[in-house]
């Protein structure tokens, strides 16, 4: 038979589709098209919620051994350690308690000032306790996440405390679960006010200390000193005023910069909280719009 007249393309088993470069590019594409999609139209949320919301029994189930490690641990602490923590409850104690009696002095003094200012009242911000199930996956955050949601009442944005000051702020919320960024993330900021001078400002985590936070474009010469206690100032309708937020803990003054470096620690237990309370989101915090007022009268011989 002559050559000529054979086939020479390959059987339909041996033939291959595209080749494994143009896969590549077409499953590249997709996936960053994927990726621009979710975040600038939040596509992904809904498969976000739905497997958060199938996955919280199986991550329920799987904290169970690890927190009858934890207080397995602890049941057998040493005799020391539970004298030890004893004597700092105790001085913690006689702090508060001489705290308590200059109480009622300050609330009087408060309440003259304020109404002599014409101040409003101070309105108490409801909330909701909850408990800090984990932290977040994502090493490059600091976030936790705990175990109400929408089914509780939880909205975004809304900040949260603990025993000791400001923890962080909900950012996102899933029907039984929800995250809080921690006030210590590089990508939170929180209006602060010094209690010694009355100066604002704004705190932002600090990424080249992880755990601190920093006062960001403070003058060189301004009026801060290491112990200064900040708390919260209210401008932001966010947080309610008055809640310890940081402490100073060093001022470094730069020839080369206007601005200082001021590095700063947390009040909060960032890295050990385990029951939190979540305030009610800022715009209870908003005072009303005032009403417009009555359009002025018409004057005698004018011209409308």
């Amino acid at each position: 038979m002559p050559l000529g007249t054979l086939d020479r393309n390959p059987p339909p088993f041996f033939k291959q589709g595209p080749s494994a470069l143009s896969k590549l590019m077409v499953f590249s594409a997709l996936a960053v098209f994927l990726m621009v999609a979710d975040t600038r139209f939040r596509v992904g949320q809904p498969v976000r919620s739905v497997v958060a919301t199938v996955l919280y029994p199986v991550q329920w189930l799987a904290m169970r051994p690890v927190f009858l490690f934890r207080y397995g641990g602890q049941y057998f602490e040493s005799l020391a350690s539970a004298q030890s923590s004893e004597a700092a409850a105790r001085a913690k104690l006689a702090l508060q308690s001489q705290r308590a009696n200059q109480v009622e002095q300050l609330a009087l003094e408060n309440d003259r000032l304020r109404k002599l200012l014409a101040l409003r009242e101070r309105v108490t911000t409801p909330g909701d306790a909850a408990e800090v199930l984990y932290d977040a996956a994502d090493p490059y955050t600091r976030k936790v996440i705990i175990d109400k949601g929408l089914a509780q009442g939880i909205e975004a944005g809304s900040p949260v405390i603990d025993e000791s000051g400001v923890l962080g702020q909900v950012t996102r919320v899933h029907p039984l679960i929800s995250e809080v960024t921690l006030v210590t993330d590089r990508d939170q900021a929180i209006p602060v006010m010094n209690v010694r001078t009355g100066a604002r400002s704004v705190a932002y985590g600090d990424p080249a200390s992880p755990g601190s936070l920093e006062l960001r474009f403070m003058a060189g010469n301004a009026d801060v000193k290491p112990g200064d206690l900040l708390t919260t100032s209210g401008v932001d309708g966010v947080y309610p005023p008055g809640l310890p937020v940081a402490r100073v803990d060093k001022v470094e003054r730069r020839a080369d910069s206007g601005f200082a470096r001021i590095t700063c620690s947390p009040q909060a237990l960032v890295d050990g909280a385990r029951h939190v309370m979540v305030l009610k989101a800022g715009a209870a915090n908003v005072p009303p719009r005032p009403e417009p007022e009555d359009a002025a009268p018409v004057r005698k011989g004018s011209k409308r």
